[in-house]
């Protein structure tokens, strides 16, 4: 008797997302579903191409159909994405998600942690747009190799002028580091740096993007009140590095989050600089700044901890190069960059699910 595609999908009702916790036929990622006597063919459609969940989810499908179906049934998925947004906002309807890079710490990695997220967000095969909001110490060019790059501008038909942003390695990119003298200092009062930061997101031809990655500045003004309040931002991922004197301002900076009038949902907390590991010695792990003080501050908020980064010699090297440690895919640094890059899709996620959604 040949499998019936009612079979198909009453086994695959068994398979939970452990995120979303419904199943896979409710929440109709299933698709498609083509059966030829023992041979079943269909696609798995995830919330993100960078879902580190994956490969369980496929192998559970495989497990399900085989318990409840047909033990010899041959089966083939084809796994692809379709990223969900907030719905809280028509603005900027063409970016599905804007996750925002905080600190309230300067000095602690933030802009080299976005820009190797965003590249590692990229190579999963996400559109993914990068802006350099820290207006005052703008990083983003050099991390890129981009120093000299200018973007250029196009005319639309009701004649206004949208600048292109600058492509590399797969991220579309602005930064006010483009339109300024890196030699010289950017003396703006706070509306000024705010109108500047608004051009980056109103004036731009970003196309289609599942992500916009915001690396803001240190503190806790201007900028990040008027990207708060202006726009529809999924959630904020906070940079913190181990120690008590930057801890100190990492709690300012994830309690604004959840001020009134703001109420951002924390996507989590990446502890950089975690530990040192010599090259020659892989398996050591020196504490230069403490430990476990990003973990704890995740649990003192109820947020979730998204991983550590070590300090290597590499990712500053890279960065200097204009060569983003993450390109490098085989190395410990990129693989860290890899696993937080596919945990923060998974929490934005979860995020849009726990508020009305909408799949674009």
């Amino acid at each position: 008797m040949s499998i019936t595609v009612e079979q198909v999908l009453s086994a695959l009702k068994n398979v939970e997302d452990p995120d979303l916790k419904k199943d896979l036929v409710t929440l109709n990622m299933i698709k498609d579903v083509a059966i030829e006597d023992r041979f079943v063919r269909f696609t798995l459609e995830l919330t993100t191409p960078a879902c580190p969940l994956k490969d369980m989810l496929k192998n559970a499908c495989i497990n399900a159909i085989k318990h409840f179906v047909d033990k010899d049934a041959e089966i083939s998925i084809n796994i692809t994405s379709r990223v969900t947004t907030p719905v809280n906002s028509n603005s900027l309807d063409n970016i599905k998600n804007i996750i925002l890079v905080s600190s309230g710490k300067g000095g602690v990695g933030k802009s080299t942690v976005a820009s190797n997220l965003a590249v590692a967000l990229a190579a999963d095969g996400a559109k993914i747009g990068l802006i350099d909001a820290d207006i005052y110490g703008p990083s983003v060019p050099t991390m890129f190799g981009l120093r000299d790059a200018k973007p250029s501008a196009r005319e639309t038909p009701d004649g206004k002028t949208k600048i292109i942003p600058v492509e590399k390695f797969g991220v579309k990119l602005l930064s006010l580091g483009f339109f300024a003298d890196p030699d010289q200092p950017v003396p703006w009062r706070g509306p000024m740096a705010s109108n500047a930061v608004k051009q980056l997101f109103n004036d731009a031809d970003w196309g289609d993007l599942d992500y916009l990655i915001v690396d803001l500045p240190p503190g806790t003004g201007d900028i990040h009140i008027t990207i708060t309040q202006g726009y529809p931002v999924a959630g904020a991922v906070i940079v913190t590095t181990p120690q008590q004197v930057a801890l100190a301002d990492t709690r300012k900076g994830l309690a604004m989050f959840r001020m009134p009038g703001i109420d951002i949902p924390v996507l989590g907390v990446i502890e950089n600089m975690a530990y040192f590991t010599p090259p020659e010695l892989p398996e050591m792990k020196y504490h230069l700044f403490g430990k476990d003080g990003g973990k704890t501050l995740a649990q003192q908020f109820d947020v979730p901890f998204l991983g550590e980064l070590p300090i290597v010699q590499q990712v500053s090297e890279a960065g200097d190069a204009g060569q983003p440690a993450v390109l490098d895919r085989q190395s410990m640094v990129a693989q860290a960059f890899g696993l937080i890059a596919g945990r923060i899709a998974q929490q934005v996620a979860i995020a849009n699910a726990s508020a009305p959604v909408s799949a674009v």
